[in-house]
């Protein structure tokens, strides 16, 4: 009977620490879902609620004087309705301030349909101002939300009393076509199971002009958000749908006054995207905030109060 070959010794000592060191790095990178209630405690303090909106559980803070005039604020790409809440509390005497987090995002997390098309959240802010009895808004979207701010007002115009697009998506980037879907990096498939604190953190610096805004609380808060119940399977749902349309010939039916409200230094939808907009618009003018990077409302919310209020008149403040 011939003898039997034997795996080297030396090679086996390596397939089994190479299987360990796989099953080590897979352990330390997992990260599963937080608890909902967990998070909720933490993030959906008052004012707070939660509302039964076109089938969602939709999460939604609304404050201000019920009399004074409405702004509708939608966040961007994996951000939440917290990115506002400088902004809301600073207009809280002249101005009513609904934020709300978006389908797939936040505390309202994965849309049950699996829908995460623009004319889904066109569909579910529609439904959001019917269900607050809400004739006209003043809209305001940053980034991704400024894109579905601008959709909405372009088929909605009766409901937009002014719309403020802040350094809003929506022009294809070079190498990028209108109409077709894009392909999902074979990496960010991962997403669902894991997140890294050291890749998150530095993706998050890119949105900032001096990374140095980017405190513990505020990167705690952003993390917490990504782990909420289904999120992260949410966005990869979404970027393997996020076809892109030609913008202009919703921008050209757009009535609403507009203000473009951009960071100087933003790095992610630079400043000169601006003039996209202004030339494809027919009522829109820029405001460019020196200094700042893509989330204004975070790095400046002072300058983005004083913005919004030069831009769109509020109540008197009450005595």
């Amino acid at each position: 009977m011939p003898a039997r070959r034997r795996m080297p010794r030396l090679l086996l000592y390596v397939l089994v620490a190479l299987a360990s060191f796989t099953l080590g790095a897979a352990w330390w990178l997992y990260r599963p879902d937080a608890p909902r209630a967990v998070l909720e405690a933490r993030w959906a303090a008052p004012p707070s609620q939660f509302l039964a909106v076109a089938g969602l559980r939709l999460h939604v803070r609304d404050t201000g004087p019920r009399d004074a005039p409405v702004i509708l604020a939608l966040h961007g790409f994996g951000a939440s309705l917290h990115a506002w809440e400088d902004v809301a509390v600073g207009l809280r005497e002249t101005h009513r301030v609904i934020r709300i987090d978006l389908p797939g995002f936040g505390l309202t997390g994965a849309d049950p349909t699996g829908d995460y098309s623009d004319a889904r959240t066109t569909q579910v802010v529609l439904a959001l101002l019917d269900a607050l009895r809400l004739d006209r808004v003043n809209l305001l979207g940053s980034s991704m939300g400024g894109r579905m701010a601008w959709r909405f007002a372009a088929e909605h115009p009766a409901r937009v009393e002014r719309l403020v697009l802040m350094a809003p998506d929506g022009f294809a980037s070079p190498g990028r076509d209108y109409g077709r879907t894009p392909r999902v990096p074979w990496l960010m498939h991962a997403l669902p199971y894991t997140l890294p604190d050291p890749l998150l953190r530095g993706t998050l610096r890119g949105a900032f002009a001096d990374p140095a805004t980017l405190s513990q609380p505020l990167f705690e808060r952003y993390r917490d958000m990504m782990l909420a119940p289904g999120v992260r399977r949410a966005i990869i749902d979404r970027m393997a749908h996020a076809a892109l349309v030609a913008p202009e010939p919703f921008l050209a039916r757009i009535m609403a006054p507009t203000l473009l409200l951009w960071g100087d230094q933003d790095r992610m939808v630079p400043v000169t995207n601006a003039q996209d907009y202004l030339r494809a618009m027919r009522d829109a003018r820029l405001v460019a905030l020196p200094g700042i990077g893509h989330v204004p409302m975070e790095e400046v919310p002072a300058q983005v109060i004083d913005a919004l209020r030069d831009f769109i008149p509020g109540a008197a403040p009450r005595r």
